[in-house]
């Protein structure tokens, strides 16, 4: 947390638009057939030949979605990239393609968008997707990001949110509620450096925690071993805003209701001792955490031998009649209603 003084500094308006975006854009190679032409022109050029496209935008502005006191700006732009292709993968898709726009103060040199492009460019290189434009502007306060995933799927793979079924299993992959803990730490730390500046934390007991909410991942691999198990999802869409707000959102669009099972839920066990520590429900976290990037989807209640056992997904619920409404289903055994208090954007407060 303590700042290099020394530095080196090289102001945006020694290099210009045209130049900055050469420079950013340099050594940048394309990968994917379906790249017909990429940065240079005045659009990309795609060729999906009988693939369906899908296109996915994510806005992220600093002071709203990141704090760079404790968001080094090589994992905000690997993150970046993370949350959008995040969403291809929801759609059953592949994703193949990003565009790239910035906004930026005159605070930031050069040095420090090049650490955030190497971020972009380490995503785009581990998950094989081109970088194939965009554009960069002026800021009058902070940073702005705004990136565009493109991917391709059959169209017979493509999974929406409208498709589950009243007698549909409702799975997870991965964990859920790690990446809000790791924020809850990281907020605590930044009072404590605000306090006492030389002050070095000790993080390694929150290791995942916080690697789950500065350096998530994106879980391509679920259409692959869906694909291998035979198994095809009916509605599927990625934990961004929190558990009880992505099943609301699968429920409302399918027109079914839903029973979750709080002992199903799964969690991590360095979540569960940080809870412990800040005296924090772990359920509420599991239900209303969001930023985890994992996949929520529903498979057909004939498709549970095949899934059964599997260490990439959990089974933590079935979907009911909707007049049956949404519920959680507690470890006394009570029925609860589920509300959504996830990630609401255009809330000051928690919905």
């Amino acid at each position: 947390m303590i700042e290099d003084k020394n530095q080196q500094r090289t102001s945006l308006s020694a290099m210009g638009e045209f130049g900055l975006i050469e420079h950013l854009t340099r050594n940048i190679e394309i990968t994917q057939p379906s790249t017909i032409a990429g940065i240079g022109d005045d659009a990309a050029v795609l060729d999906f030949k009988d693939k369906k496209a899908v296109v996915s935008t994510d806005l992220l502005i600093e002071g709203v979605h990141f704090d760079l006191a404790y968001m080094p700006l090589k994992h905000l732009g690997y993150k970046a990239v993370i949350v959008n292709l995040s969403d291809i993968c929801a759609m059953n898709a592949n994703p193949t393609q990003i565009t790239v726009s910035i906004a930026v103060s005159n605070r930031f040199p050069i040095e420090a968008l090049d650490e955030l492009y190497d971020g972009i460019k380490l995503a785009a290189k581990v998950y094989g997707v081109d970088i194939i434009g965009g554009d960069t502007t002026s800021s009058t306060k902070g940073m702005i990001l705004s990136i565009t995933a493109i991917g391709e799927a059959d169209e017979s793979d493509i999974t929406y949110r409208k498709g589950a079924g009243s007698t549909d299993l409702l799975v997870v992959t991965g964990d859920v509620g790690s990446a809000y803990m790791g924020l809850q730490v990281l907020e605590r730390e930044k009072q404590v450096f605000q306090v006492n500046p030389n002050n070095q934390p000790d993080l390694d007991a929150y290791s995942y925690l916080i690697e789950r909410q500065l350096k998530p991942e994106v879980r391509r691999d679920v259409k692959d071993i869906l694909k291998a198990l035979e198994i095809q999802p009916t509605s599927m869409i990625d934990i961004s805003d929190g558990l009880s707000s992505e099943i609301i959102h699968l429920c409302k669009k399918s027109g079914v209701g839903c029973n979750l099972y709080e002992e199903k839920i799964p969690v991590d066990p360095q979540l569960i001792n940080t809870c412990e520590e800040f005296n924090i429900d772990i359920t509420t976290v599991a239900l209303n955490g969001g930023e985890d990037y994992e996949l929520l989807f529903t498979i057909k209640i004939e498709d549970f031998d095949k899934i059964k056992g599997n260490p990439n997904f959990t089974v933590i619920g079935h979907m009911t009649q909707e007049s049956e409404g949404v519920h959680l289903i507690t470890r006394a055994n009570t029925k609860i209603p589920l509300k959504a208090r996830g990630w609401n954007a255009l809330n000051e407060e928690v919905e």
